[in-house]
């Protein structure tokens, strides 16, 4: 199982879920990828992380009392090698900071913000965490894109803020991927009626079977399993709403 040593600046180097009822996902998603799980101490909220072979892969944490109106979604947390630059390269390039610049005992420094098309993000400067430890291995992170009715916006707005360069566009989709270093890192695309935000995808190695286990367990199945270029796809709302996509890749 290969193991992440460190993220570029820009790269989606994690996830966490907001959950309205922790103890209930932690039960969904151990029966969907097997994940167990390290409980942070009272300082911490008792955040908590999911792991894989030991290993962090997502974190989750309950919602406070006064967020119960707040949906329940999956947050992206984009590496910076600097938060406090960033804080103030996301105000003056026309995002939003929704938080001040908050010190994670040690473990790294982060705010959450959003882009001027409204997609709401994560910002990670490691200390001690740097992010998702096991990635693209079934049950973790594979693939991060923001949906947004203004792509080009956000396209702008990113690279001026990280310093990701863009991808060339899909022919007839405004797809693009963003790149790190001349990596494929993530995409953003034009949906022109939806609320914008970034969708995490989940790796498995068997979509059909992964989405039947979210089913069978009170999940909904929003969009049902089919095969892409990129591998089998399915999109997943877990019983508390967020949204997640699952892929298995190609056989060759």
């Amino acid at each position: 199982m290969p193991e992440a040593s460190g993220y570029a600046r820009g790269v989606p180097c994690w996830v966490d879920l907001s959950s309205s009822d922790i103890e209930a996902s932690k039960e969904f998603y151990t029966a969907l990828f097997g994940w167990e799980y390290f409980v942070g101490p009272p300082e911490t909220g008792h955040y908590t992380q999911a792991l894989i072979g030991g290993q962090g892969v997502v974190g989750l944490m309950q919602q406070m009392p006064e967020q119960v109106d707040v949906p329940v979604t999956w947050t992206t947390y984009l590496k910076a090698d600097d938060a406090d630059a960033t804080h103030k390269a996301v105000l003056e390039h026309g995002g939003q900071a929704l938080s001040e610049v908050i010190d994670v005992m040690g473990e790294g420094r982060m705010l959450i913000a959003a882009d001027p098309t409204g997609g709401v993000f994560g910002v990670w400067e490691p200390g001690r965490h740097i992010g998702a430890r096991v990635v693209d291995e079934p049950g973790t992170v594979i693939w991060n894109e923001l949906s947004t009715p203004n792509a080009g916006r956000a396209r702008e707005f990113y690279a001026a803020v990280f310093g990701l360069e863009i991808g060339e566009a899909m022919d007839g989709f405004d797809y693009t991927t963003i790149k790190a270093e001349g990596r494929d890192v993530g995409g953003i695309y034009t949906v022109a009626d939806a609320q914008p935000g970034w969708r995490v995808y989940f790796a498995v190695a068997d979509t059909d079977a992964t989405a039947a286990i979210a089913d069978s367990n009170g999940a909904t199945v929003v969009s049902e399993p089919r095969d892409t270029p990129f591998g089998r796809m399915a999109v997943i709302q877990d019983p508390q709403g967020a949204v997640f996509n699952l892929i298995s890749r190609p056989e060759n």
